[in-house]
């Protein structure tokens, strides 16, 4: 479905944290927007940044130990000026988080329905009756298929699946407009992941949510994703539709990425593997391309001093010009022969 009306932007948001009495920044300058009925998926390597993008959406940081600048106008309010009881107010009932671990997100001590409920303890007025029932509900929409029983369970009765069924019931329990999943399949077998992501996608359509999708899996986001936005080392590098980023990546790190990805066509070719590693927070340059020194044969001049996000077509954007300068060292032999 086409995306209707813009509801959240991100505008100029770093978050740094403090390590040994300096700030470092986790993420920088990020710029962004969700709408209603459309997920948005953010991907890029463990240590981009993405989590810590969600975690700042949601109010999540210590203000005592991190460092947050910039704009998330939520439906015309500025999340980052809340205090925690003004989050609150938001946080489950017109936002709602999937996160990663189901296991520690969720209390062992605690009855699954006990736990559904909460969230409606603290954003209705409706009745132990109306709760009950609603908690039958939402874990039948979630495809727990004997939700009656499920409720009375604890989270270690539950496979792997069933708890993240549960976290998605959590999340959705007062019908939020904005849903940040954080890597909501990671450790689930094939069959599982689809199961849930229809989930996530019927909740969109029913509720004409919007979704930030935040999974480092592009067979994930190429199934699932109408928007795509790739970060590297804090920053959102390349953004655009699903169908821009798959069939005409610009950037050398998303075309890495993709080239990554395991083909049929080509199952006894080696899998392409981007050298080095994503630097450290401590180890994060402030200037130039971050992803340069990770496509060393590609020339300094090829990369800006202060890369800034170029326009490539209508809704799709690419960081710093060395994309079109860039060829991956087989492409080069190749020319060269």
């Amino acid at each position: 479905m086409e995306s209707t009306s813009e509801f959240l932007n991100i505008k100029d948001v770093s978050t740094a944290f403090k390590i040994n009495g300096k700030y470092y920044d986790a993420i920088s300058h990020i710029n962004l927007e969700v709408h209603h009925d459309e997920i948005l998926a953010i991907v890029g390597e463990s240590g981009c940044g993405k989590s810590t993008l969600a975690t700042t959406i949601m109010g999540l940081h210590d203000p005592a130990e991190t460092k947050i600048s910039g704009e998330v106008d939520f439906e015309g309010t500025n999340l980052l000026t809340l205090n925690e009881a003004g989050y609150n107010k938001f946080r489950g009932a017109k936002i709602g988080m999937i996160f990663q671990d189901p296991l520690s997100a969720l209390n062992p001590l605690k009855r699954i329905e006990d736990q559904i409920s909460e969230v409606m303890d603290y954003h209705t007025n409706f009745t132990a009756e109306q709760k009950h029932d609603r908690v039958l509900e939402l874990l039948d929409q979630v495809g727990i298929v004997n939700p009656k029983r499920t409720a009375h369970q604890f989270p270690h009765e539950l496979s792997g699946g069933m708890r993240q069924r549960v976290i998605i019931a959590i999340a959705i329990a007062c019908k939020p407009d904005l849903i940040i999943a954080d890597e909501p399949t990671t450790a689930l077998d094939v069959t599982i992941q689809a199961q849930i992501l229809d989930v996530l996608r019927e909740i969109q359509k029913e509720n004409h949510a919007g979704i930030i999708l935040i999974t480092h899996d592009l067979g994930v986001v190429a199934e699932t994703a109408d928007r795509v936005a790739v970060m590297y080392a804090g920053q959102i590098v390349e953004q655009g539709s699903a169908e821009q980023i798959f069939n005409t990546p610009k950037h050398p790190y998303t075309r890495s990425l993709l080239r990554s990805m395991p083909q049929l066509e080509n199952q006894n070719d080696d899998l392409y593997v981007i050298q080095g590693n994503v630097p450290s927070l401590q180890r994060m340059p402030h200037e130039g391309d971050r992803f340069a020194p990770r496509i060393p044969w590609v020339p300094e001049s090829a990369h800006e001093k202060d890369p800034v996000m170029h326009v490539i077509e209508t809704g799709h954007e690419v960081r710093c010009t060395c994309y079109k300068e860039f060829k991956f060292p087989d492409e080069a032999e190749d020319v060269k022969a």
